[in-house]
Formats: C-alpha cells, structure tokens, sequence
C-alpha cells in the first residue's frame, strides 16, 4: 500500500471515528488550512487554485452554518459572524485581496482556537466526573 493510500485510510478512519465536537475542530481546521492557500495562491498569482481554495473555505463555513443549533442563543450570535466571513470571503475572491482572507482567517482562527478550549474543558469536566464515581 502506497504512503498516500495510507495516509488517505488514516484520514477516513479519523473522520468516521471523530466526535462531532472533533469533526466540528476539524471543520475550522480545513477552512484555515484553504484560506491560507488562498493567500498563497493570491501572491503566486495563480487565480484558479485561489478560486478553488476559496470556494472550499466557503464551503466548510455553510457546512458549520448549517450544524448550528437554531434554538441555541449562540447561534442566532454566530450565524451573522458566519455570513460576514462568507462575504469576506467572496470579496477576496472576486477582488483578489489578501486583506480580506486575512480578516477572515482571524475570525476562523479565534472561532477554532475557542472550540479546542471547550473540547478540553468538557473533556476535563466529562473526566472528572468519570473519576468520582
């Protein structure tokens, strides 16, 4: 077996065993990940790839729009901030400008880097509680 079928049965294998707290971090993980390349592809001027990574960004934020909790307060918050990063989005890519993947990248970053502080608090709480019984 090849390193790349290898390592694409590892990725599979990951996703269908990943909570969805877990799928959710992976979600802003991809979505920084084409948003960075974006930015790469924008200063190597290669507009198709840019195009490409910004349409997969765009789609990982619809995915995480549409995963939101209509009742939860939260999200009638979050849903605004989402569209915004998708209208940045689109702006970079209709205007070919760094400026705003960079925006968009911030609010993905900060959005991320608070999930992996809920994860790690639920998980420390879900332990804890675990350890007293």
């Amino acid at each position: 077996m090849s390193i790349n079928k290898q390592y694409e049965a590892y990725q599979n294998n990951a996703v269908q065993t990943a909570s969805k707290g877990q799928l959710t971090l992976m979600l802003y993980n991809g979505c920084i990940k084409f948003i960075k390349q974006a930015m790469k592809d924008i200063a190597d001027q290669n507009y198709e790839k840019k195009n490409k990574h910004i349409q997969k960004a765009q789609d990982i934020i619809q995915e995480l729009m549409l995963t939101l909790d209509q009742e939860a307060e939260i999200s009638k918050q979050l849903l605004p901030l989402y569209e915004y990063i998708i209208y940045k989005l689109q702006e970079a890519n209709i205007k070919n400008e760094k400026s705003s993947l960079e925006e968009a990248l911030g609010f993905v970053t900060e959005f991320r880097d608070t999930w992996k502080e809920v994860l790690k608090t639920a998980g420390s709480q879900k332990y804890a509680q675990g350890a007293q019984v």
